[in-house]
């Protein structure tokens, strides 16, 4: 079996499709049906089948998939001796994350990083669903991704790496009725208007759980995927929101307040995703390890203030 065989068909599990993989490799969909064919050839099972117009991974061919991210670590790790042998501490590290993960760590990161012999960082942000984190991968060094409590777990096609447990709080104006309360039970929310997340996003799970505790349903007015926007909507009406305790950014909002819930552990889990092999790049480590400290600063801050 040679190692770009194995790589399209990794490529294939992850991507979905003939034509995804041929973009992201920079060939042909004719190379990579080609190198698919020679390593089925070399197999005495089907690794792949015909599902409607797309190809894919039978359970023997996801097993072969995952089987070649072994050959990646190992051959990741035998480049990055080598890289470590001529003491090359530089090199690009892309990081992708989530609207309010990106406002709290890209200008730390960048700002602390910005030195001799440090990894070039490249930020990008991203507004997708729960279960599309860990595609972002395929593209991106590391993702920062969000999770809700009770939600499904990342898939073992990626390495987690845990930075925090984030509570979610209700924002109101300083002026609102809740306002005035420490933290709020479910049944203080009956007959509020909420800004909400798009249908499909965690935090709207959260705030159907919330109404559900008390037998109600929510009633949304707003949907509002960015948290500064909602937060101006909030400001400027008497509608609530649910928002994430260390990310929220409102000292432009100076009338709002957070308030907690007197459920705990409602929240959202962020974590880094990245690609088993990714992990073994010294510039990936420099960079993880700076996120790691700026999400730690982050929960320090909030219990000072």
């Amino acid at each position: 079996m040679e190692l770009g065989q194995l790589r399209a068909l990794r490529e294939l599990g992850d991507r979905g499709s003939i034509a995804a993989v041929a973009a992201a490799m920079r060939v042909t969909p004719s190379s990579v049906s080609q190198q698919i064919s020679a390593l089925q050839r070399r197999s005495p099972v089907p690794l792949t089948y015909r599902d409607g117009r797309r190809t894919a991974l039978t359970d023997a061919g996801r097993a072969l998939a995952r089987a070649a991210i072994d050959v990646e670590v190992a051959l990741e790790r035998a480049e990055q001796a080598v890289a470590r042998f001529q003491d090359d501490r530089t090199g690009t590290v892309s990081v992708a994350a989530f609207h309010s993960a990106g406002l709290a760590a890209f200008a730390p990161l960048i700002m602390a990083l910005n030195g001799p012999d440090q990894p070039d960082v490249r930020v990008s942000d991203f507004d997708v669903a729960q279960e599309d984190f860990p595609s972002l991968t395929t593209d991106h060094d590391l993702v920062l991704a969000h999770r809700l409590v009770g939600s499904p777990r990342w898939p073992a096609s990626v390495r987690v790496e845990p930075l925090v447990f984030e509570p979610l709080d209700v924002v109101v104006r300083g002026d609102h009725q809740l306002a005035a309360k420490s933290s709020i039970e479910s049944a203080d929310l009956a007959g509020e208007k909420w800004v909400a997340v798009h249908e499909g996003f965690p935090l709207e799970q959260a705030i159907a759980a919330i109404a559900g505790i008390s037998g109600d349903e929510a009633h949304v007015v707003h949907r509002i995927n960015e948290f500064q926007v909602a937060a101006s909507v909030v400001s400027a009406s008497d509608c609530i929101a649910l928002m994430p305790r260390y990310t929220s950014d409102l000292r432009s909002h100076p009338d709002l307040v957070l308030r907690p819930l007197a459920h705990p552990g409602l929240g959202r889990y962020i974590d880094c995703l990245a690609r088993p092999e990714t992990l073994e790049r010294a510039t990936v480590k420099t960079v993880l390890a700076e996120i790691r400290r700026i999400t730690t600063d982050l929960t320090r801050r909030w219990a000072v203030e």
